[in-house]
């Protein structure tokens, strides 16, 4: 009887990749916020910060303990990711980090519309529960990677629990949630054309990756038809 191979995860990140990590991405949330704001002492800046960073040291410090495979899985665009899926985060993942920028040269800058108090707390909630709800997935998902690709050395596997009862992508769903909550939070109407862009090409990558997933993943098929919806209940 032939064995088949021991699982392989992806190699973990080095000391320094990890430092680099840690220090550079709150120094560009800064850079991001307040020099299109024009000034270190624009307010909603430092609270959307302090909330963001809350949120994400909570939702790292649940996967450290529930999924820490993931940190592996999610420190790059492994090999074997689809050549359409790096063309698609080439585009999309500038536009998605554009929200902010945008919604802070709108709102703390210029401030050309008055974003009402009830839907910058919106922003917040939508924020906060796509944070949640990413880390949800995540914690349930050690498969949960950055770039599309069928993981064979991982063994990958269909995971139909947690969030994937409801929908196939509920981390595509947890990142529509960020992409519209960041801008209202930050309180700017303009930042939501950014989001709207990065949305649509998040809904185009939902499609062709169910393709990809019913075509290659063994079970994906059977699960398609019991969970029948991508992204929205009800809807599609």
């Amino acid at each position: 009887m032939i064995q088949s191979e021991p699982a392989r995860d992806p190699a973990p990140m080095s000391r320094g990749t990890a430092i680099a990590y840690a220090i550079g991405l709150p120094l560009t949330l800064l850079v991001l916020i307040f020099l299109p704001a024009g000034s270190l002492a624009w307010r909603p800046g430092w609270v959307f910060i302090g909330v963001f960073i809350a949120a994400f040291a909570v939702s790292a410090g649940l996967l450290a303990r529930f999924n820490p495979v993931i940190y592996r899985a999610r420190s790059r665009v492994q090999a074997g990711t689809k050549g359409w899926d790096k063309v698609l985060l080439a585009l999309m993942l500038p536009i998605m980090v554009a929200v902010l920028p945008v919604a802070t040269l709108d709102a703390g800058r210029f401030h050309p519309t008055a974003v009402p108090g009830w839907l910058v707390l919106l922003g917040y909630g939508a924020m906060l529960a796509g944070i949640a709800l990413a880390t949800w997935a995540q914690a349930v998902n050690p498969f949960f990677e950055p770039g599309v690709r069928i993981q064979a050395e991982r063994h990958q596997r269909v995971i139909d629990n947690g969030p994937y009862r409801f929908v196939r992508h509920p981390g595509y769903v947890a990142a529509l949630w960020l992409f519209f909550g960041m801008a209202l939070a930050l309180g700017s109407f303009w930042a939501l054309l950014p989001a709207l862009l990065a949305a649509a090409l998040l809904v185009l990558r939902t499609r062709w990756e169910d393709r990809l997933l019913q075509a290659e993943l063994a079970g994906y098929g059977e699960y398609a038809r019991r969970v029948r919806f991508r992204l929205v209940p009800g809807v599609w």
